[in-house]
């Protein structure tokens, strides 16, 4: 049974990552509104927190990326509610960057390269509103830029169907239980993280190596 399990794991990941094996050219004007020293923070999701996570720890520029969950409409969440795609709430990760060396256009960058924007609360066969595709923006600044690449995006046919993004102002975050955080790094080798994650961080890698930390480049 369990390698019945890990086979179709396998196919299904590279099914996903075939269907988005694509890098997105990066937005064609970038606006850096914050001043030097300070930190902007960008809240996204795009299918499961752990896949998110991973992937901006290993980004030049970032500082913390934090595991939870965003634009509910309850007053609070936990996974056990939020799974039953009832709340509102997405999988979701808040990530503190330094404006300075990784601008917010990048980091959108990284996050389209990172998922499908094209499936509707779907990320592979993590189904359900609690996997889609969101950018929550915290100023008018990340909402403009976040519109206009998704407009570039289309505009270039980047993937055969519509990109499906919720671009939504931000209301807030509630971090995820403390066994989210961190996961791939400690849990590399459980399944999932072997054939769904993993995937997505060497893709990241592959195609971003000139901006990944050094303590993850081998």
């Amino acid at each position: 049974m369990i390698s019945l399990i890990m086979f179709f794991l396998t196919c299904t990941s590279l099914a996903a990552c075939s269907q988005n094996d694509r890098t997105p050219q990066p937005l064609s004007t970038t606006v850096n509104t914050m001043s030097n020293n300070e930190r902007d923070t960008a809240t996204l999701a795009g299918g499961c927190f752990w896949c998110i996570e991973a992937v901006f720890q290993r980004l030049e520029g970032v500082d913390t990326v934090i595991s939870g969950y965003s634009g509910g409409s309850k007053d609070d969440a936990d996974y056990k509610t939020v799974s039953t795609g009832t709340t509102k709430h997405a999988e979701a990760c808040q990530i503190v960057f330094d404006p300075s060396v990784v601008s917010y256009a990048d980091i959108l960058n990284v996050f389209f390269t990172a998922h499908d924007p094209t499936t509707l609360n779907r990320q592979g066969n993590d189904v359900g509103p609690q996997y889609r595709s969101a950018i929550f923006y915290h100023s008018d600044a990340q909402r403009e830029t976040a519109n206009a690449y998704i407009e570039q995006l289309e505009a270039a046919h980047t993937w055969p169907d519509p990109i499906v993004t919720e671009v939504t102002a931000f209301t807030g975050f509630y971090t995820a239980e403390g066994y989210h955080q961190n996961y791939y790094n400690q849990n590399g080798s459980q399944p999932y993280c072997a054939f769904v994650v993993r995937p997505k961080v060497e893709k990241f890698v592959k195609h971003f190596k000139d901006r990944v930390k050094q303590q993850y480049k081998e």
